[in-house]
């Protein structure tokens, strides 16, 4: 029988699995390298809000504004499916230091939705808007989501595709995959940056 020890470390395991069943964003994948993936996505509806925070609070607090909406809080009191990543991105700024707008926390919406028909939401801090069909650089990573973690990975990947040749457009962003329940050494994370069309 095991012990109540245990049984506690393998709840947040279990929720591992429940946790990385959820949809994603559709892609292809272009290119692999020892480093990083290029992925071409599909045009998505996100659901985004503004957050003025330190980075490693910004996370958190969007995705509550964002949790709620989903989960009723607006004019239909429909509920959405969870998807994931979150992303995180730093407001108005190419760099991969935050300006003093904060950041931007954003949801995917589920395939098929479309902004005629997503409920509108009740918080004034959410906004529904498409993304176009683009192509990524990904760089997977686990553990923490700590600040310093996250820009020693994202300068990883800009430096490989540096080496590569490959022109990149905008600033990196972070791309949550698990709860914060879930163990931070299984935790998994990926930095995305936009590539040139």
């Amino acid at each position: 029988m095991p012990s109540p020890l245990s049984a506690i470390l393998l709840v947040p395991i279990l929720s591992a699995g429940i946790a990385r069943a959820v949809e994603e964003p559709r892609f292809t994948l272009e290119a692999r390298t020892t480093t990083y993936e290029i992925r071409r996505y599909e045009p998505v509806l996100v659901a985004e809000t503004p957050v003025t925070a330190a980075f490693d609070e910004a996370g958190n607090a969007g995705f509550r504004v964002l949790a709620g909406y989903i989960f009723g809080n607006n004019q239909t009191r429909a509920r959405i499916a969870m998807t994931a990543p979150v992303i995180q991105e730093a407001a108005g700024t190419a760099a991969l230091k935050p300006s003093a707008e904060g950041f931007v926390v954003q949801f995917t919406m589920p395939a098929g939705s479309a902004l005629a028909t997503l409920p509108t939401p009740n918080d004034p801090r959410v906004r529904l808007r498409e993304l176009p069909a683009r192509r990524i650089a990904v760089l997977g990573y686990s553990g923490s989501w700590s600040e310093a973690r996250y820009h020693a990975k994202a300068a990883a990947l800009l430096a490989a595709l540096k080496t590569a040749g490959i022109r990149t457009l905008g600033a990196p962003v972070l791309a949550r995959f698990d709860s914060p329940f879930q163990l931070w050494f299984l935790r998994r994370n990926e930095v995305w940056i936009e590539l040139d069309a």
